[in-house]
This record gives C-alpha cells, sequence and structure tokens, in this order.
C-alpha cells in the first residue's frame, strides 16, 4: 500500500514508491494514478470513476513527495502553482558520485525527445532547448560518495540526472546517466521535501518524506539533518560541526529558525560557542554538554581553535600574504564597526592574516585567518585595506558588486582546527582539522 502523507476533500498527498510509474505507461505496469484512485473508491465507497487530478511528475524510478489533486478547482490551482512556480519549492536529495563543491548552482539548457523520451544538455541555440537550474549543498561524505541536497527551480525533464550527471558527479545507481551504476542498483534519488500553496486556504503547506536502507543506511542522521536544513560535517559525543547555510543564525538569541533550534530535536540540548554573522556561510562549533562548552570557550578565548575563511575580494593585495593589525570600534546604534590604524578609546585590537589563493583582473580569492575575533571583523578590516569583499552591502562596493551580479557575501568558515591542553576533557581532539567538503 502507497503510504498517505495527508488527504482531505481537496488533496492527497503521498510517497511514492521507487519504481512505479506516475501514470499509465507503455509498460502497462500498475502505476500510481491507477492505485490511488482505486484507494480513494474504496475508503469513501465512492460509485463510478474516482476524480484525482495529477499536477506535477517523478522519473518512474524516483521515489518521494508528491501532491494530487482530489477536485478539479483544486487542480487547476495547483497546476498554476507548479507551472509559475509560485509558492512552491522542491528538494531532493541524492547520493552522487566524484567530487561535488562544496555548495553550487549549476544552470544550463535541456532538449527532450517527447517521442522517444529522451533528454540531453544542450546549448541555448538548439531546438527545443529550455533554461534550467538548479542549487546544491553537500550535506555529508561517505564511503566515497556524497550526498548532496537540491533545490530545484525549474522541472525539466530528468533535470537533476542530466544536470549532476553532466557535472561530473552522477547520481549513484542512475543506469541512464551514471555509466558505473551496475544492474540492479536503485537510484539514489529522493523528492524529500515539498511546500505549495494549499488551492482553497492558500495556507503553505510542506510535507517531508526520506528515503532508508540501501546506498541511504549510513547517510541516516544526515538524512534526517536535512528535514531541518542541517549540515553535520563532524560530530562526536562531545562536539558538533556544522556547515551553517547563509541566511541563518546560529544561536536561538540570533532569531527565529537559529541552528540551535533545529539542532535541538536531533540532538537535544546543546550549546553555541562561537558565531558567524548571519549572512556568512560555513563551519561553527557546538558542545554537547557542559564539560565540552566549557573546554571549548576555553580553548577559544586563548586562541586555540584557528579559523580560516574563504572570501572574494575587490582587486589583489599589493602583498600576497600579510598579517595586518588595526583597531576596531563598535557602533551598536549603527549595527556597525570603525576601523582605525591607531588606538582609540574603546577601540579593540584586531590581527587579521590573509593569503591570497587566485587573482584576476580586477577580483581575487583570499584565505583569511582570524587571530582575533571581532564583529563584523573580516569584512571591515578588508574594506578598510582597501579589498572589500564581494557581496558586501555594508562594507563593499555597491559598483563591484553590481558588476559581478552579486547576490550574497562571499564569505564562508571553511576550516578549524582545535588545540586542546593534555588535561583538557577534548584533549583527544588536539590538532584536529575539521573542513568544509571542497
Amino acid at each position: 500500500m502507497v503510504k498517505v502523507l495527508y488527504e482531505d476533500n481537496h488533496l492527497l498527498v503521498v510517497e511514492k514508491p521507487p519504481n512505479i510509474p506516475v501514470q499509465a505507461d507503455s509498460s502497462h505496469d500498475r502505476d500510481l494514478l491507477s492505485i490511488l484512485k482505486d484507494y480513494i473508491k474504496e475508503k469513501y465507497e465512492k460509485p463510478g470513476e474516482v476524480y484525482l487530478g495529477l499536477v506535477h511528475r517523478l522519473d518512474r524510478p524516483v521515489g518521494g513527495v508528491m501532491v494530487f489533486a482530489r477536485t478539479s478547482k483544486a487542480a487547476s490551482r495547483l497546476q498554476d502553482a507548479f507551472s509559475g512556480h509560485r509558492d512552491v519549492k522542491k528538494r531532493y536529495c541524492a547520493l552522487v558520485e566524484g567530487h561535488p563543491k562544496a555548495e553550487e548552482k549549476l544552470t544550463g539548457f535541456i532538449a527532450r525527445d517527447e517521442k522517444k523520451g529522451t533528454a540531453w544538455l544542450c546549448q541555448k541555440e538548439e531546438k527545443g532547448a529550455k533554461p534550467a537550474s538548479l542549487f546544491y549543498r553537500k550535506a555529508a561524505e561517505k564511503q566515497g560518495l556524497s550526498l548532496l541536497d537540491i533545490d530545484l527551480f525549474t522541472g525539466r525533464h530528468h533535470q537533476i540526472r542530466l544536470q549532476t550527471a553532466g557535472n561530473r558527479t552522477p547520481i549513484w545507481g542512475d543506469q541512464r546517466y551514471n555509466k558505473n551504476a551496475k544492474p540492479g542498483q536503485q537510484i539514489a534519488l529522493w523528492a524529500y521535501s515539498l511546500t505549495f500553496p494549499h488551492p482553497t486556504k492558500k495556507e503553505p503547506m510542506t510535507f517531508v518524506s526520506l528515503p532508508a536502507g540501501g546506498a541511504w543506511a549510513p547517510f541516516r542522521e544526515a538524512l534526517a539533518g536535512l528535514t531541518g536544513g542541517v549540515s553535520v560535517v563532524f560530530e562526536d559525543e562531545n562536539i558538533l560541526c556544522i556547515n551553517k547555510p547563509r541566511g541563518t543564525g546560529v544561536a536561538a538569541a540570533d532569531g527565529e529558525n537559529s541552528l540551535e533550534e533545529r539542532l535541538r530535536p536531533l540532538y537535544g540540548d546543546v550549546h553555541p560557542v562561537h558565531r558567524l554573522d548571519v549572512q556568512t556561510a560555513g563551519l561553527v562549533l557546538f558542545a554537547r554538554n557542559e564539560r565540552a562548552e566549557q573546554a571549548l570557550l576555553d580553548a577559544i578565548r586563548e586562541r586555540k581553535v584557528e579559523k580560516y575563511y574563504r572570501c572574494t575580494v575587490l582587486g589583489v593585495p599589493e602583498e600576497r600574504e600579510a598579517t595586518k593589525r588595526a583597531y576596531l570600534l563598535k557602533d551598536a546604534d549603527a549595527a556597525l564597526v570603525k576601523i582605525f590604524d591607531e588606538p582609540r578609546p574603546g577601540a579593540k585590537e584586531i590581527l587579521t592574516r590573509y593569503r591570497t589563493v587566485t587573482a584576476g583582473r580586477d577580483k581575487s580569492t583570499l584565505e583569511v585567518e582570524l587571530l582575533t575575533g571581532r564583529t563584523h571583523q573580516i569584512r571591515a578590516h578588508m574594506a578598510h585595506l582597501g579589498h572589500p569583499l564581494l557581496g558586501d552591502d555594508r562594507y563593499g562596493d555597491r559598483s563591484f558588486n553590481r558588476q559581478e551580479k552579486a547576490d550574497h557575501l562571499d564569505l564562508t568558515a571553511v576550516r578549524l582546527v582545535l588545540h586542546f591542553e593534555k588535561n583538557s576533557p577534548l584533549a583527544y581532539l588536539d590538532g584536529r582539522a575539521i573542513e568544509l567538503f571542497q
């Protein structure tokens, strides 16, 4: 029997099993639409033909969340929402081979042969080409596979399978687009979350379904974290290291939907020990008990936690590698900081070390190590040095941001190196480097 996630007079939301066609096809195999019509007919003792509207699809081998309309009015409204991508959000998880980046937006064009049921990546000028875009974030990496959390912005035929394969990270078990797939392997692609407006109440509704077993088994905890938008890079009984998404606060005090709030249903009481700006992505540490919290706080205060960031800046520093000293004065009322070359009353000393990783004509990529940890230190200090960060709307260069079409602050915490004394409860982690997936 198909698992029903929700139903009312207007909707039927289910978990589609893998390897069942959504509607009748040339295989003449039992299809999901027919199965659900029989379910409604039997449960509600409906005489005659049962109406059930198909408003979106999943590939036959793919499982996950699907919604069907129980009335023609609901079908019409849902089809409008899905076709116009209005308040509809589809999220998928996939296990891929190769070496995907920590996060990336994939864009391109896809053409399709309706008669043959085939699709391929193509150029914009090719007949039938339609734009395709998605964004992925790597959530975990185990046993040579990477778990991707995927936001789908367009709904082209075989889009995720095509674009990941075209990115040299094909989906495990994809018999069509992965040349390494072995017969009998089940494709590791799952529609795990679907958000859409209720056709009559207009309220947003979100439904979640997670895959289990098989190739997914080693990723059980990471999959649970996806539902809360949590990507766990490292964990043990004492600490958690999380890959924080941009736009999310770290601690509950930072506002709603913080990482702390997301982690509690999964890990119980957790304690953030340092912060990242809301618009900064990357590695952040949490303690899972009071002893670990105190040990981490002591290490951070004594500068025994090395913090490294990657950023894109305007121009190329004359000194390709340097350590810079300055003085930071916080203006709480204006919610910004000011940087001075000489000491000022109330200003705190800051030390910022950078290394140029790549240099272009008008921008460069830097690795920055924070030797002190002050509010907005990297953003404000690099701007003071004449190299503001790409996408910085507070300390940055607006013309540079417009020129590069920057839609976010290009700053990510990519590596933490931990140091502890021999008598510390976390001494076993001394020298441990935790790195963001590259």
